[in-house]
């Protein structure tokens, strides 16, 4: 019978057990050898490794700046060995303590089989992230060790999952520079994109052509700040767009080169709706039967199967809602991370951003102030996430004061650094919702005949512009901006394509 495995339990910071077991890193330069040998022997064994392995990757750091020399001169189309590495390491003196240049031929000289060269990058990458989960371990247990009152048990929780985050994701727990070159490839390949997709556009698509054409897509990484005055349409066109998004499947070129079909997975956080609202909202969008209608149960029996058919389209819909109110950004953070952890969030819209809530330092004492956080928290998660945010904002009623009643920048609510943070700040307006506000009376003296020119002209108004709503694109860093009309049916709360009766086809 083989004897009890002995504890290995790391004791408590500032226990002076010396029978504590010491536990070393795990490394393995063994493979770390192997690899470079094999690099150098034959340089396509780099090819096998160099899109997720770099030099940081490496617990040797001289093994490390080795493979980045080999990189270097590989990317340049140049033979990497031995030889002619060897004037880039004469004067570095961690590999004079190891033997020097000759440490290069003995590593070539002793190489394995290029076939395996992909196995030893795994392990060196698996090792790496081991080593890194080990120090970001250490310090989740100091730091909650530590009795700072400036820092609560939940922003250590926040900052231990967002360091995860980072890990699972790309492999280090730090952001680093990136070069010009990757950032170009990268928007070479953004631009591919947009070009062998039918819609033409660079991110997620709206559903809306006018709209998708001004913009060419929701971007990844952008804020989009949707405002409006109350009754214009804001929640509607945002739940549009989340359909839209979720509803649309798109082609694109999968991991093997072959089209595959993929669907946005969208993400809407509901702070003043409940989720069933919402839904009945969308069903109602969808199914053109009004929304109170529904909740008082009074619709036909045709009405009934067509939201029966609906709630089936929608059941399949990757479209999340959360009704959690006055919710924060660390936890807005938190459930977007882990949607895209699981579902490749594409989208997510919060509705609305007035109604979230501040940091815990400023509530109360600056709105604008807090405001001001609450934008910059969610461009950090469009940015860490690389999904665009759409974020719903209410305007302040300076609006109604003027004569033109179009939305303006300096309209936005609170707006602090709203129109600095945001990427793209677009406004929703209806001429028509004031004009049946402004239906002309007869004035005193004023001859009826006056007054029928004066309501002959007010009818002309109202009905050129009824059921059209301007989508005002006030700012755009990536573009244009400008204005694109859509078709607004307000029994229904939704958003169409608008088509002109001057561009409908020849009957």
């Amino acid at each position: 019978m083989e004897p009890a495995a002995s504890s290995t339990l790391t004791p408590f910071p500032g226990n002076d057990s010396d029978d504590a077991p010491l536990r070393e890193p795990p490394v393995n330069y063994e493979a770390e050898q192997a690899l470079l040998g094999a690099i150098l022997a034959n340089n396509r064994a780099y090819e096998k490794v160099s899109d997720y392995l770099i030099g940081d990757h490496f617990a040797d750091g001289v093994h490390g700046r080795i493979f980045e020399a080999c990189g270097k001169l590989i990317e340049r189309g140049q033979i990497a060995n031995a030889v002619t590495l060897k004037h880039l390491f004469d004067s570095d003196q961690a590999l004079s303590e190891i033997g020097g240049a000759q440490y290069l031929a003995d590593l070539q000289k002793n190489f394995v089989t290029i076939i395996n060269a992909a196995d030893y990058g795994r392990t060196i990458h698996d090792l790496f992230l081991r080593r890194e989960l080990i120090a970001l371990g250490e310090d989740v247990v100091n730091e909650a060790f530590e009795s700072d009152l400036d820092i609560s048990a939940t922003d250590q929780i926040e900052t231990a999952e967002q360091r995860l985050y980072n890990l699972a994701e790309a492999g280090t727990t730090d952001g680093g520079l990136k070069t010009f070159k990757s950032a170009v490839v990268e928007a070479i390949n953004m631009a591919e994109q947009a070009l062998k997709r039918d819609s033409h556009v660079a991110g997620v698509a709206s559903g809306f052509k006018d709209l998708d054409r001004l913009l060419g897509g929701l971007h990844p990484s952008d804020l989009i700040i949707l405002a409006a005055r109350p009754s214009m349409g804001k929640t509607s066109l945002a739940t549009n767009i989340a359909y839209n998004a979720a509803a649309t499947k798109r082609r694109q070129k999968g991991p093997d080169g072959e089209p595959v079909e993929v669907v946005e997975t969208v993400a809407f956080f509901s702070l003043e709706m409940s989720a069933e609202q919402l839904a009945t909202r969308i069903i109602s969008e969808q199914a053109h039967v009004r929304s109170d209608s529904i909740r008082r149960g009074e619709i036909r029996d045709d009405e009934f199967d067509r939201i029966f058919e609906t709630s089936r389209h929608l059941h399949e819909l990757p479209l999340f809602i959360d009704d959690t109110p006055a919710l924060s950004v660390p936890a807005l953070r938190t459930r977007a991370r882990r949607l895209k952890r699981q579902q490749n969030l594409g989208l997510i819209v919060v509705d609305y951003l007035q109604l979230m809530q501040g940091p815990a330092g400023m509530r109360n004492e600056n709105r604008v102030q807090e405001v001001s956080e609450i934008t910059r928290g969610l461009k950090a998660i469009a940015k860490e996430l690389n999904v665009p945010v759409i974020a719903l904002s209410q305007l302040s009623r300076q609006t109604e004061q003027r004569d033109d009643k179009r939305p303006q920048l300096s309209d936005l609510r609170e707006s602090g650094s709203i129109e600095q943070d945001a990427d793209v700040v677009m406004f929703i307006y209806r001429e028509e919702y004031y004009l049946a506000r402004e239906k002309p009376s007869q004035r005193m003296n004023e001859t009826s005949e006056k007054f029928n020119e004066r309501l002959a002209t007010y009818d002309q108004r109202l009905e050129a512009t009824r059921n059209i709503a301007e989508i005002i694109v006030a700012k755009q860093r990536h573009g244009p901006i400008g204005t694109a009309e859509l078709h607004f049916i307000g029994e229904f709360t939704q958003f169409n394509d608008l088509v002109r009766d001057d561009h409908l086809p020849n009957g």
